[in-house]
């Protein structure tokens, strides 16, 4: 099987905060603290450890530990040079926690790095030249799929997948490509998007899945989910935050519990026909188990899309 032919994919869960919760060896930073990704090289024990907690939890999808693997990103510590070596590390610590389990796959993250096009942060094409070398490093090193996400800005969007689908056509490869986009508690992108624009851009390019990520819980994801249930014609994704994080005793929290967020997950499926689900920040992997248990069995509401 691919996972076009699951009716339902489940995502894994955050790799950022639950990292926080691990213990990692001061070393293992190098003195690049806050680089998560450099782990795939220095701790990759402890980054297979937190893929196959998720793996052991039931998730079908494991996302590569290579959220800030760009370019773009990775000379803010000083590492530019490392882009393939980091990426491929990505993927084959993915693929050990793996373990051959059958119908579970890995997807190559793309996240969007710290500068915005719209904004005058970065050329369109320096931006470019990053996501090629991301993503030819993610797809020679094996991922079954690639997923863009947490995208901000229209023109990264556009961006990110003209030069996606260019460099899998220059390799070769057919890959399925999921895109996601971050809409704040304001309702638009951090840019000043809405998601009836995000759809447009996205709409000619060929993907597997469109939704949302990040950035809030599912409650205030809900009116965004409906538009798409309306108007998207393809498969909608739907990876939360665990609610809106709070502060108690000193430490970031989130508070939405397992149980909670299955079912909110579960109603996304049988009302929106959300069809790609898993979790962003704040998700361990008792929320995925719980989201896995839930879902079992259950399928997408057939969706009647606006002409």
């Amino acid at each position: 099987m691919q996972p076009h032919d699951h009716e339902v994919l489940i995502l894994d869960g955050a790799c950022g905060t639950n990292l926080q919760e691990m213990h990692i060896p001061p070393s293992a930073w190098k003195g690049k603290e806050g680089c998560n990704e450099l782990l795939n090289l220095t701790a990759p024990e402890t980054i297979t450890e937190l893929h196959a907690s998720f793996v052991t939890a039931g998730a079908m999808v494991i996302e590569t530990n290579t959220f800030g693997a760009n370019r773009i990103v990775l000379d803010e510590y000083g590492l530019q040079d490392q882009v393939e070596a980091i990426n491929r590390a990505g993927v084959d610590n993915a693929r050990a926690a793996i373990g051959g389990k059958a119908h579970t796959y890995i997807a190559g993250s793309i996240g969007p790095g710290t500068k915005l096009p719209s904004l005058g942060h970065i050329s369109v094409e320096d931006m470019a030249n990053a996501y090629a070398e991301q993503i030819r490093a993610l797809v020679l090193a094996g991922v079954d799929l690639l997923i863009i996400e947490t995208c901000q800005d229209l023109l990264q969007i556009k961006t990110a997948m003209i030069t996606c689908f260019d460099t899998l056509e220059a390799l070769g490869r057919d890959i399925p490509v999921m895109a996601s986009v971050t809409i704040e508690r304001t309702g638009t992108m951090l840019v000043g998007t809405d998601i009836a624009a995000a759809a447009t851009t996205f709409e000619p390019y060929p993907i597997f899945s469109f939704g949302l990520n990040c950035a809030t819980g599912p409650l205030d994801m809900e009116s965004h989910i409906r538009w798409l249930s309306r108007n998207w014609p393809g498969r909608i994704s739907c990876v939360p935050n665990q609610g809106l994080p709070e502060v108690v005793n000193g430490k970031t929290c989130y508070p939405l519990d397992p149980k909670t967020y299955a079912q909110e997950m579960k109603r996304f499926v049988t009302e929106y026909g959300v069809s790609v689900v898993g979790g962003c920040c704040g998700t361990t992997p008792n929320h995925i188990r719980q989201l896995v248990q839930t879902l079992t069995g259950v399928k997408p509401a057939v969706r009647r899309v606006n002409a």
